[in-house]
């Protein structure tokens, strides 16, 4: 587990005894001791900047000082593995949307329209961020013209204040980033119903200037003439987690992509080194092993003399056989500690029934749940807001706590065995419903029921001929 920051409390407490401002020194503290290391290397190795694509080879020269080489072959083949186990737990949890639903019967299709379309491509991003980061953040607000809107934080520009080490209430949060078009860092320091702005001058926190009110409240809402600030009660940021320690995944592995990488480039690097053929020459009467090249090179032939002389020819290999087995245990270990499915396995044959699909999934269904608990818990704790803005905007009321959400992981199924197992259910006291949720065929159940009861529903006109044409 990694190490725990020191609680809100306990800043204070020792801050009043030092005589040090408050507010202002917690905050550039944090922002001093915030430690993103284990999140960067996440992100670097999701988009192929590896380790080894920051290797340099040395040499010792006739001094013995040891100095960059920069004549050796240095090939820094970076491997994609972790974008791979990444993007497999992605496209397994939320490739297909979420379903969300309410544990009573009423209509949510108001909540459902202030989550808007992006919402489902906002969870596959959160998804993304949390398994190379270990956690990423959602910032609901209410945006200039009243509408609820809310956006990804990344954890990198996000520091949670809780209350106590066991870290369930957040109590405050810091959010600092920079401006595209200047190196001023900008901070936010969010509490329960104001937020106060800073930026950072020459290394020192100091009040954001361009603020008219600061510290002020979360949002305006205007009713009509009378504009009025508010507050949501609580810290407007959400805690998306990837597992409880909110460790990213190449933490698991990283070692062995590291060997893995390692080796890729040692071998390339081999066999550019190589030599097509070596010359062993014995008896020549020249004085220049590059003389010798030349005339070999120009005229096929170099003259030598005495009774042993000759020309060897010596072809330097690669232990390909050995090399290729070693990377195929590594990259075994690699998808067995990353919990992936290893899609060129040929344990199962050409046509795999449905347990040995579930086997193969067995351990991206195993992180993906760790992942899947955690983010309904944050879904339920988002939609808090959402429903509030609801209950304040008039669109209705509604209970967090009873709103659903159901991942359609994406697993490979071999479908003439689904359909088969679908027929033999049919008559079973299973509804339609289930039966039609469960074939391959079918996406979307509801639009499929629509279409079955539309065909069926239709009465074929007596009147008319195959042709098309009236009976006279």
């Amino acid at each position: 587990m990694y190490p725990m920051e020191p609680t809100y409390t306990e800043h204070i407490n020792q801050l009043i005894k030092e005589g040090k401002p408050v507010k202002e020194a917690i905050i550039k503290e944090y922002i001093d001791k915030q430690d993103t290391t284990q999140a960067n290397i996440g992100e670097d190795y999701y988009y192929k900047r590896n380790d080894i694509t920051k290797r340099v080879i040395y040499k010792y020269d006739n001094d013995g000082k040891k100095v960059i080489d920069t004549d050796a072959t240095n090939n820094k083949i970076a491997s994609g593995r972790h974008k791979l186990l990444v993007d497999q737990k992605v496209g397994y949890l939320v490739g297909d949307p979420v379903t969300i639903g309410y544990k009573e019967e009423k209509d949510i299709e108001p909540i459902i329209e202030l989550l808007g379309d992006e919402f489902d491509d906002y969870l596959t991003e959160l998804v993304k961020n949390a398994s190379n980061k270990g956690v990423d953040w959602i910032h609901p607000y209410i945006d200039e013209d009243g509408e609820f809107d809310y956006i990804i934080v990344p954890m990198q520009e996000f520091i949670p204040i809780y209350d106590n080490s066991k870290r369930k209430n957040l109590i405050a949060g810091i959010r600092h980033y920079k401006l595209d078009h200047d190196d001023i860092v900008k901070v936010e320091f969010w509490e329960e119903n104001t937020v106060t702005y800073y930026e950072i001058h020459n290394g020192s926190l100091v009040l954001d200037s361009d603020e008219e009110v600061n510290p002020s409240p979360h949002f305006t809402y205007s009713k009509g003439e009378t504009t009025n600030g508010y507050g949501w009660g609580k810290v407007p940021f959400v805690e998306f987690k990837n597992n409880e320690d909110n460790i990213p995944d190449i933490h698991f592995y990283k070692d062995s992509i590291d060997i893995y990488d390692k080796i890729m480039s040692d071998s390339s690097n081999t066999i550019e080194d190589i030599q097509e053929f070596l010359y062993i020459i014995n008896g020549y009467a020249g004085t220049e092993i590059d003389q010798a090249v030349t005339n070999l090179k120009r005229y096929k032939g170099v003259a030598v003399d005495g009774d042993n002389a000759g020309v060897d020819i010596l072809q330097g290999e690669m232990p390909m056989n050995s090399v290729g087995s070693y990377l195929d245990r590594l990259r075994d270990t690699i998808y067995e500690e990353g919990q992936g499915v290893d899609t060129n396995t040929d344990k199962f044959g050409n046509s795999p029934s449905g347990i040995a699909l579930k086997f193969l999934f067995s351990l991206l269904d195993m992180k993906a749940n760790v992942l899947e608990r955690k983010f309904t818990k944050a879904l339920k704790q988002f939609m808090w807001f959402v429903t509030e803005y609801a209950k304040m905007n008039g669109v209705g009321e509604y209970d967090p706590k009873k709103f659903t959400f159901t991942f359609n992981k994406s697993m490979l199924m071999n479908d003439a065995e689904q359909v088969q197992m679908a027929q033999q259910s049919a008559g079973l006291g299973i509804s339609q419903q289930t039966l039609r949720e469960n074939h391959p065929w079918v996406t979307d159940a509801e639009l499929e029921k629509q279409r079955y009861e539309e065909e069926t529903s239709r009465v074929p006109d007596l009147d008319q001929n195959l042709d098309g044409e009236e009976d006279e």
